[in-house]
């Protein structure tokens, strides 16, 4: 059985900032009676901000040298289940190619062995995915939970009431203004006050380093926990 490429998916998050003004309009007195009428308030501007928090962790400087060490730290592991799995494939080409020629003795043997290779190496796969994934937890806890501070010092000094983090699918956002998203003021805010230097320039068409292990689809990505 091949073994999966473990890929960071990864990260959700749904924030919200309640920030409200009110203003009240006064009457002004007059010699002559006039209609009571009711103070009128001049309904609060709404700003609502849209945020990819998975990619804005990911383009932080910190993010890139954070997920950066960590595809450095996994690629030995990465190359060693490589190995394996091409070492195990192999041997069931063999196999398959010669059981017609086999004893039945020697047939329940490479059987076996071939059987027992398999439990390895998903074990191995399944230790490395564990490790992976913890690794790869702390790093976007650390990083994301000082994100949260930066995205709320951000939002009130800009005036948003709201902000909605579109990488969790269960964001019911279907459709935004280019003007809303705030992803790449958000990580510039953050490298701002984190201080961590940019890290060496990339070539043209590169993506921010994400670890290289990589998790089937069907575990989900890791969130930020509040601190």
């Amino acid at each position: 059985m091949p073994v999966t490429k473990i890929k960071t998916l990864a990260l959700s998050l749904a924030l919200s900032l309640a920030i409200s003004s009110l203003t009240l309009a006064q009457g002004t007195a007059t010699s002559t009676p006039a209609p009571a009428t009711a103070p009128t308030s001049s309904p609060a501007v709404s700003k609502i901000g849209i945020v990819n928090i998975q990619d804005a962790i990911a383009n932080t400087n910190e993010g890139q040298k954070e997920f950066g060490a960590l595809k450095a730290k996994f690629t030995p592991k990465e190359t060693e289940l490589k190995g394996l799995n091409d070492e195990l494939e192999a041997m069931k080409r063999s196999f398959e190619a010669q059981q017609d020629k086999l004893s039945p003795e020697a047939k329940s043997t490479q059987a076996k062995t071939i059987e027992s290779k398999q439990k390895i190496l998903q074990r191995n796969y399944e230790d490395a995915q564990a490790e992976f994934q913890q690794a790869e937890q702390e790093v976007v806890n650390r990083i994301g939970g000082k994100m949260l501070s930066v995205l709320e010092k951000y939002a009130k000094a800009n005036g948003y009431s709201m902000v909605l983090d579109v990488s969790n699918p269960q964001t019911p956002v279907l459709w935004a203004s280019q003007g809303t998203i705030i992803t790449k003021e958000l990580v510039d805010a953050y490298n701002a006050e984190s201080g961590v230097a940019a890290p060496p320039a990339k070539p043209a068409g590169a993506t921010a380093p994400r670890p290289a292990p990589a998790r089937p689809a069907s575990t989900p990505a890791p969130t930020p926990k509040k601190p």
